[in-house]
């Protein structure tokens, strides 16, 4: 199978299936010196585990890392970083019946229609544990931003029609409610949508957004590797994700040019804006302000319904699907696109490196 493998300079290249033995991540050309141990990446992991509230699915998995390789008395070596999280909570049974059908809303069928084979058990590669995978390369990419001022953070905005309130903001809310919601008063109300789909037997949706601070201007290609175009590429690969917007995103075709154009000022030493509705990205390259982001995900499409689909053989057939799924899937999902946009901006900032020839001099000049 190819498609497992993104990346220029930082390349990732995930694998595993939802009920195999393991799955994990190997990240090839991340830089020799930083300090890493499994407790940096556990903490994100942590964060998109199931099992850890009524928000999510009930199956129970630690899903604790193991650095394989790349990592040496504590720091990365430059060589591939392999990282393993082994499944321990796998019901391979529940799936049975769906090798005989296609799900609603799954990839099932275009699956069967491109490899003539599956692994039916909980979608094999097309699970959402694939995921696992990303975000432990997320925590690597997000530790080296840190270190140089460059933070990002995603969260819930809304879950079905609940949408927080940007007075009621607070970050640190994020890592302790159980939709990822930066306000407590939304995370109630969202609870009570997801406990009034899960009593109906039905799933809901969302809006995650993520805000990166700190990026320098110029991050970025101008044509086909704009920031702006890798950031939603990637953000897009997550199973879930339906549509990505950038600052104001699609209100941008109803304004005139006079309302969306961001106007510059200086204060005689720094260049920046009054407004930000492009969101931190002009001509595919960092602005230097606020980089926003929002992915849309869609409602989890395995519900305890009665649907209406196709067998293998053609027939059609009414189904009841099985097992243990997610009412909604944006607050594991948070950490995903958290980790997505990390890994993207900084494969994109290693190449600005080369971009002026005075930088690569400068690097390589003899004392």
């Amino acid at each position: 199978m190819s498609g497992s493998t993104i990346g220029k300079n930082i390349v990732l290249t995930t694998w595993g299936e939802s009920h195999g033995a393991a799955l994990g991540v190997v990240v090839d050309g991340f830089p020799a010196g930083m300090d890493l141990n499994e407790k940096d990446i556990q903490t994100f992991l942590d964060r998109r585990k199931p099992g850890t509230s009524s928000a999510t699915t009930s199956r129970k998995e630690d899903d604790l890392v193991e650095i394989l390789s790349g990592v040496f008395e504590g720091k990365t070596t430059g060589t591939p970083i392999s990282l393993m999280v082994k499944n321990t909570s796998q019901r391979s049974s529940d799936y049975n019946e769906i090798a005989k059908y296609y799900r609603p809303g799954h990839a099932d069928f275009g699956f069967d229609r491109k490899y003539g084979f599956r692994d039916y058990r909980g979608g094999g590669r097309s699970s959402g544990r694939e995921t696992i995978g990303r975000v432990a390369a997320g925590a690597l990419c997000s530790k080296l931003l840190n270190e140089m001022g460059i933070t990002v953070t995603a969260y819930t905005r809304s879950i079905g029609d609940v949408e927080i309130d940007p007075s009621n903001f607070d970050a640190d809310l994020r890592l302790t409610t159980p939709t990822a919601m930066p306000d407590a008063d939304a995370d109630k109300r969202a609870m009570e949508l997801i406990a009034k789909c899960r009593e109906e037997n039905d799933s809901v949706g969302g809006v995650i957004e993520c805000r990166i601070n700190g990026v320098p201007a110029g991050i970025g290609e101008p044509v086909f590797d704009k920031l702006d175009a890798l950031l939603a590429g990637a953000v897009m690969s997550i199973g879930a994700v339906k549509a990505v917007e950038i600052g104001d995103g699609c209100l941008v075709s109803r304004y005139h040019g006079s309302d969306n154009n961001d106007s510059f000022e200086s204060d005689g030493i720094h260049v920046y804006k009054n407004t930000n509705h492009s969101g931190g990205i002009l001509g595919g390259m960092s602005d230097g302000s606020e980089i926003i982001l929002r992915a849309y995900v869609k409602p989890t499409p395995s519900i305890f319904r009665t649907q209406n689909t196709v067998s293998k053989d053609g027939d059609n057939i009414s189904i009841n699907i099985k097992g243990r799924h997610d009412p909604v899937v944006v607050p594991r999902a948070v950490v995903v696109v958290e980790s997505m946009c990390a890994y993207t901006l900084l494969d994109l900032m290693i190449s600005n490196m080369s971009s002026k020839a005075d930088s690569i001099k400068n690097f390589y000049k003899k004392d």
